[in-house]
C-alpha cells in the first residue's frame, strides 16, 4: 500500500492554526514498544518516537490536533494506523505523542480531536469494513470466522494474530461498502472483545 499524502512542512505549519474541519471528543490512550518498527496500515514503519496517532475512521494521512482536557497540553499528529480496538476509546497516539499530551503517565486521558487536514474529503466513501475481536483463543476467532462467512456468502472474512498475542476476525463486505459493514456490526454479538467499523484508507 502507498504511504497516504501528507502536508508539506509549510503547509504542516499552517494547518496548526487552521480552523477544525471535525472534532471528536473521548478518550485517547497510547501504543509504544511491541508495535515499534512494524508495517502501519498506510503502509509506512511506526515509529513511537514521531508524532503519529491511530484512529478507526478518519481517512489515513489525515492531520488532527489533539488536546488534553484536564492538563491543556496539546499535540499536532498524523494518523498514520487503525485502532485503537478497544471500546469506549478514539485514538491510540504514538509513544511520544502520549508523552507531549500527558497521557503517556496516565495511560488514557479524555482528548478533543480537531480534524486541521484529510487527504480526501470526510464525505468520500471510503473503503469500510468490520474487526471483532481480541480473543484469547485462535480456536473461538476460528469459529466466528466460520459462521460470518456462511451467514455472508459475498464477503471476505480472515483471521489474524495480533503483536500482543491475541485473535482478530477481519469482515471485508463487497464492494467495501460502509453501509454493509454496519448492517454486519448491528446483527453481529460476539461471545468476547468488541466490534468495531474501520476505514482501510
Amino acid at each position: 500500500m502507498e504511504p497516504s499524502p501528507s502536508p508539506d512542512a509549510s503547509t504542516f505549519r499552517t494547518l496548526v492554526e487552521a480552523k477544525p474541519l471535525f472534532t471528536e471528543t473521548g478518550l485517547a490512550s497510547w501504543y509504544g514498544g511491541v508495535y515499534h518498527n512494524r508495517r502501519g496500515s498506510d503502509g509506512e514503519i511506526y515509529d513511537m518516537h514521531a508524532l503519529t496517532a491511530a484512529h478507526r475512521t478518519l481517512p489515513l494521512g489525515s492531520v488532527v490536533r489533539v488536546t488534553n482536557l484536564k492538563t491543556e497540553r496539546s499535540a499536532v499528529v498524523r494518523i498514520t494506523d487503525r485502532g485503537p480496538f478497544v471500546r469506549g476509546r478514539i485514538l491510540d497516539l504514538s509513544e511520544q505523542a502520549a508523552k507531549q499530551v500527558d497521557v503517556w503517565l496516565a495511560g488514557v486521558a479524555m482528548v478533543r480531536l480537531d480534524v486541521l487536514h484529510t487527504p480526501v474529503p470526510l464525505t468520500q466513501p471510503g473503503r469500510w469494513a468490520v474487526q471483532i475481536g481480541g480473543f484469547e483463543k485462535q480456536r473461538t476467532a476460528d469459529q466466528l470466522a466460520d459462521r460470518l462467512s456462511r451467514r455472508y456468502q459475498t464477503a471476505k472474512v480472515v483471521c489474524f494474530v495480533s503483536p500482543i498475542g491475541n485473535w482478530w476476525v477481519r469482515v471485508r463486505v463487497r464492494d467495501d461498502d460502509r453501509g454493509m459493514a454496519e448492517e454486519i456490526i448491528r446483527e453481529t454479538q460476539p461471545s468476547e472483545g468488541g466490534i468495531f467499523l474501520v476505514r482501510l484508507d
